[in-house]
């Protein structure tokens, strides 16, 4: 049987049949994603939940609580880990890789609306979910600055017109906003000029409430004409709150600003974003697991110019980054190694040939086959990034073999004096079953890949993939393409005449085979030393094994870096954002850096008060001296010598494995279901980390020593003149908690009334003793009388992991430590420290 033989004798079918390749490869390539690694995202959603003044544990018990136990039961949950921190649950979800992440949301959805039955009747809104990582580091960052506007102005053209239509865009999770300056109405009330006109904060916040209304006022309808009724109650900014008449005394009305100030404010007035050293608002745009980023970043960027349009001219947008861009270079990259190997492998046929024709034909194996497996690619919706292209660029030295094969049995029956077409018959049938044999055993390599699970399955299956396509379809083209062309074009080799170039070559190869003639014979001389020297190298490539760091995705240089800040718990916005500026400064300092944007007061403006961020972008590879990590190195040492803040800096790893965004590239999660013993085993073992050698920038979500002050309320008393639990706690909601008491609906947006204490009023342990609660009887009773207030510290945040409370230390390597020492040490210091009660899990992200 001669497989070839009907692509011999049919030449113009086989060239239909390569032309056909050509044509549906080239259309495949052109529709191929562009990615920087194939798809290996968790399906993962992130539920959010707010209740402003609300401490940790508050958050913790009646929010994430109730929330985690509703999601417990949907099918399918790889991990479950909340935070909650001053006014905030965030809690994140990540299924396996079977499931699918809209079916995920819908069951999420469900379990929501299940849970809104057992949550606090006063959150401003009900729990959200987004399809997004929060681990992930956003794909572009948009950076909004004006010398003139006011922040609530900035905001407003940033969330409103810029974050709302970029979040419609196809594979955009959430657009999260940093430095958040969103406008509101704050009423800020003086406790004194309260209690002197007898007026209790409930009845002032009842009094706002009443004379901002938006209800619908109905229709007159006439016998002719209907009339529609347009009732103005709406109050739309701070001037038009401030003559509002709150109650009378005397006779003579009390308006709200003779008891208070009444500003144009921002709802969340404790965080604020930088861009270098300007005032911005940042946003970050995040994809959802399993979109394509550098789809995502394009649709995004084709809004831009109608942005820029919209925008007023005292309005700058900055780009602070984008991550397509190094995607593109990145595969670009590959594509010019691929390039460059095909080259080679062609001059090393011609090299060894030393015939055009004969250097053509096998040659033209390579693109052939790389451009079919296009079509396969693009048949199983893969992507043209750093892995495929590696494929193919291995695949190079494979897909040419099975042609040269061919080729020189094709030559040798043309040396026994058959024309080219009869020895191209002839050299098929003999070699065509090898050739498949060949080829299927080599692409059979590959297919044990293809049964691995987890996520190195998902990210090698398109390698194996694509490679075992490309070996497929070699063996194709040299069972079909090769004999035919071989048929047509190959000259004899006694009618081919040897140039000067042959002949050189042809000396070159003779002393080369005396050379390797002569190492050869010594070896064959010489068994016992070539023994031993086997041995020798043996052990030494097990010794080497050994001491070489490991790692599953190594370090990438993608111009970026970033960081986050930490300060004592219980530090004031201001001097946080003090010591933010301090970091900022550090940054512009450094030659390396190009841009930078930092935030202080949370992540995106939530959470506590003493947590910063910040990302920078580096400049282009061949301006700055020195690598992403190199640049990280030289910070930490002047970032360390800012006083009252431990900064985190790191190079963002390449794949990001869990939920949480880590400052470091290893964790250890602690469990346990005793919250006592589990906050008093965590520092100790934080503290013998922090001793250790092997390790560096060990920290700890745990935060303990937040100032709080414990007010426990005298019920009998309470009671006796007529004052609830409830109007207590209402009222120092009211006071401290920035509450919303009401709300602007603007034909294109919604703003809060928040109403609080004024500032200065607001510093001191003793100026809760200014604060009265409305009785039964409506005399004002003073606070103080009714609480007994005692100083404490509190936890900053409540982590729990699968409803069980737990604590993350994180750490990074010494310079030269393997991960494999490190492990034991840290494996040993936790059965020494902690307890059989708390489970320790060693886990790090994907690069590590």
């Amino acid at each position: 049987m001669n497989v070839s033989e009907l692509f011999v004798r049919r030449p113009v079918m086989t060239t239909l049949v390569m032309g056909a390749i050509l044509i549906f490869g080239s259309m495949a390539y052109r529709l191929l994603p562009v990615s920087d690694l194939p798809n290996v995202d968790f399906p993962t959603i992130s539920v959010s939940a707010a209740l402003p003044g609300a401490n940790p544990d508050t958050m913790a018990s009646s929010v994430a609580t109730p929330l985690e136990k509703e999601f417990s039961t949907i099918a399918g949950i790889d991990s479950m880990s909340s935070s909650s921190s001053l006014g905030v649950t965030s809690i994140t979800l990540q299924f396996n890789l079977s499931r699918d992440l809209d079916a995920a949301a819908q069951d999420v959805q469900a379990a929501i609306a299940r849970a809104n039955r057992n949550l606090p009747q006063d959150m401003p809104s009900p729990p959200t979910y987004q399809k997004v990582n929060p681990a992930d580091q956003p794909v572009l960052y948009l950076a909004l600055t004006s010398p003139t506007l006011p922040l609530y102005e900035l905001d407003e053209y940033g969330q409103t017109m810029m974050a709302q239509r970029i979040s419609t865009v196809s594979g955009v999770a959430q657009v999260q906003v940093y430095g958040s300056q969103k406008y509101a109405v704050r009423i800020q009330l003086d406790p004194t000029a309260l209690a002197s006109r007898e007026i209790g904060i409930a009845d002032v916040a009842a009094a706002v409430r009443s004379a901002n209304v938006n209800l619908p006022s109905g229709v007159l309808y006439g016998p002719e004409t209907a009339y529609t009724l347009q009732a103005k109650g709406q109050l739309l900014n701070a001037i038009a709150y401030r003559p509002l008449v709150v109650a009378y005394r005397n006779g003579k009305p009390v308006r709200l600003d003779e008891i208070g100030s009444v500003w144009d404010s921002v709802e969340n007035n404790k965080t604020a974003a930088w861009y270098v050293d300007q005032r911005a608002v940042v946003l970050a745009i995040q994809r959802q697991p399993g979109t394509n980023t550098v789809e995502v970043a394009q649709a995004v960027k084709t809004l831009m110019p109608t942005f820029e349009k919209q925008l007023p001219a005292s309005v700058s947008l900055h780009v602070l980054f984008d991550r397509s861009v190094s995607i593109h270079e990145s595969v670009n990259d590959v594509k010019i190694t691929l390039l460059i190997t095909l080259i080679l492998v062609v001059l090393v046929i011609f090299m060894f040939l030393r015939n055009l024709s004969a250097t053509v034909i096998p040659s033209l194996a390579m693109p052939m086959s790389i451009i079919g497996t296009f079509v396969v690619m693009f048949m199983l919706d893969y992507s043209l990034d750093n892995l495929s292209l590696m494929a193919l660029t291995l695949s190079v030295g494979f897909v040419v073999d099975d042609a040269i094969v061919m080729l020189e049995n094709i030559v040798r029956h043309m040396e026994m004096g058959k024309s080219p077409f009869a020895a191209a018959l002839d050299g098929a049938r003999e070699i065509g079953f090898t050739i498949i044999s060949m080829t299927l055993s080599l692409a059979a390599v590959f297919i044990p890949i293809l049964f691995m699970g987890g996520i190195i399955g998902r990210l090698f299956r398109e390698f194996s993939v694509t490679i075992g396509a490309a070996v497929l379809i070699s063996g194709f083209i040299a069972l079909s393409l090769t004999p035919m062309l071989s048929s047509r074009f190959l000259r004899p080799p006694r009618e081919v005449e040897h140039h000067a170039m042959y002949n050189f070559f042809e000396r070159f190869f003779a002393r080369m085979l005396a050379i390797y003639e002569i190492g050869l014979r010594w070896s064959l001389g010489h068994r016992r030393t070539m023994v031993m020297l086997t041995v020798v190298v043996t052990v030494l490539t097990g010794v080497l094994f050994v001491m070489v760091p490991k790692g599953f995705v190594p370090s990438q240089d993608t111009g970026q870096i970033f960081g986050q800040v930490e300060a004592i718990e219980g530090i004031s916005f201001d001097a946080m954002a003090a010591h933010q500026r301090q970091v900022a400064a550090v940054l512009a300092a450094d030659p390396s850096i190009e841009a930078f944007m930092s935030s202080a007061g949370g992540r995106g403006g939530m959470g506590g008060t003493n947590t910063g961020f910040f990302f920078a972008r580096l400049k282009p590879v061949g301006v700055r001296k020195l690598t992403a990590d190199e640049v990280v190195t030289g910070l930490r040492p002047k970032l360390a010598r800012i006083p009252g803040v431990r900064v985190y800096a790191q190079v963002p790893p390449t794949i990001q494995i869990g939920g949480r965004m880590s400052r470091a590239q290893y964790q250890l999660s602690l469990t346990g279901p005793d919250t006592g013993e589990l906050y008093d085993k965590a520092p100790q073992l934080e503290a013998k980390l922090r001793a250790n050698p092997l390790l560096v920038d060990v920290s700890t979500d745990l935060q303990l020593k937040n100032p709080q002050i414990e007010l426990e309320i005298d019920r009998d008393k309470a009671s006796s003149m007529g004052v609830t639990a409830l109007q207590i706690e209402d009222a120092l909601y009211t006071a401290y908690g920035s509450r919303q008491i009401s709300t602007i609906f603007a034909p294109n947006n919604q703003y809060r009334v928040i109403m609080e204490l004024a500032p200065e009023y607001q510093t001191d342990i003793l100026d809760l003793s200014l604060l009265y609660v409305s009785s039964a009887s409506g005399e004002l009773v003073p606070l103080d009388s009714l609480v007994r207030m005692t100083p404490s510290l509190g936890p900053l945040s409540v982590n729990h992991s699968g409803q069980v409370p737990s604590v993350t230390l994180s750490f990074n390597l010494a310079p030269g430590v393997s991960l494999g020492p490190a492990t034991i040490e840290v494996e040993r210091l936790a059965r020494e420290t902690l307890p059989a009660t708390i489970n320790a899990t060693f886990q790090g992200t994907a690069q590590a």
